[in-house]
């Protein structure tokens, strides 16, 4: 029985999709459905049940859970990089993650959770996923540094031998359009472009960077997918994880690849970054993945340009945009 976490989720529910497509539905969804139209990404998939995430945690720390768990993906969290509440980000992104680690590796079950490449700050100490580098990295945010606790909670327990915490980098495609202000570029450049036949991107705060130059490592959300499922057959492969394209992209090229995939001439604005995002804004993100050629991991992953065609042509421009 494998369980996710966030199943109904952006990457938990493509993960869904992909061990449905291998023919595993052996699958308990663990979230939080609320009001949200998180539901929706769960309409076409297969699995066994559903449980509240606060149900579940009850269960984990009574040791109670009614199934035998061969591997926990935990991919739920709050993922809101403003949120403002930080002991409620201790306790659901911190707390929640150590508990969920420690059941599972005491009953032998493979774990593997969502950090964010957000806990590398301003990117001052690089984006090295060695252990080493964990102390120097300065998180710009609360979300941030509660993946990073979890991170410094692993390496102090030594338990980075026995555990997989993938730091996702900038994530596109299907599913995510729950997520509201939280969605990637891609599907806001989409939906801004429909609506204006423009978009607009941030202008540069940093001397000798154009506006819109600043650049990310983007990563279709498929291939995250790709990349989970092989992992939860690799239980050799822990500790902390980068999970990139290893080539980091401006949002000027971002937004000219929807502005192609959408059959359009590129119109582009620039606007000036709000002062709430002043001090907290990453100018430039690349992941260090040198660990998937060790570990010989097959995943290939999808350049922007496939990537944001196909999440634009085969979803976003869709009637039915889900997995």
């Amino acid at each position: 029985m494998y369980v996710i976490t966030g199943g109904a989720g952006f990457i938990g529910s493509a993960l869904l999709w992909q061990l449905n497509k291998a023919g595993l539905d052996n699958i308990v969804v663990v979230d939080n459905l609320a009001c949200s139209a998180k539901w929706r990404n769960l309409v076409k998939r297969s699995y066994v049940d559903y449980m509240h995430k606060e149900r579940f945690h009850e269960l984990v720390r009574r040791n109670d859970l009614p199934w035998k768990v061969t591997a926990i993906v935990h991919l739920g969290a709050c993922s809101t990089t403003t949120e403002q509440n930080a002991d409620f980000l201790m306790e659901n992104n911190f707390h929640y993650s150590r508990d969920l680690c420690r059941y599972a590796l005491d009953t032998g079950a493979r774990f593997i959770a969502a950090s964010s490449a957000a806990t590398y700050g301003d990117g001052s100490s690089g984006f090295s996923n060695d252990p080493a580098m964990l102390s120097f990295l300065r998180p710009l945010n609360m979300y941030a540094y509660s993946k990073q606790l979890f991170d410094l909670w692993l390496l102090r327990e030594n338990l980075l031998t026995s555990a997989a915490s993938l730091k996702f980098f900038n994530v596109y495609g299907p599913n995510e359009y729950h997520k509201g202000p939280m969605q990637s570029m891609a599907a806001k450049a989409y939906d801004q472009i429909t609506r204006e036949a423009r978009l607009r991107l941030f202008k540069s705060v940093v001397p000798f960077m154009k506006d819109g130059e600043q650049k990310r490592d983007f990563v279709y959300v498929k291939d995250c997918a790709a990349l989970i499922t092989w992992l939860l057959e690799q239980w050799e492969v822990n500790g902390i994880l980068n999970v990139g394209t290893g080539k980091a992209r401006s949002f000027n090229e971002l937004g000219r690849a929807v502005f192609t995939a959408m059959g359009r001439e590129a119109r582009i604005e620039y606007i000036d970054i709000p002062e709430t995002l002043r001090g907290k804004y990453q100018n430039f993100t690349e992941a260090e993945t040198d660990w998937l050629e060790e570990s010989g991991c097959p995943v290939r992953f999808t350049g922007l340009e496939e990537g944001v065609r196909d999440y634009v042509q085969g979803y976003l421009s869709k009637t039915d945009r889900y997995l």
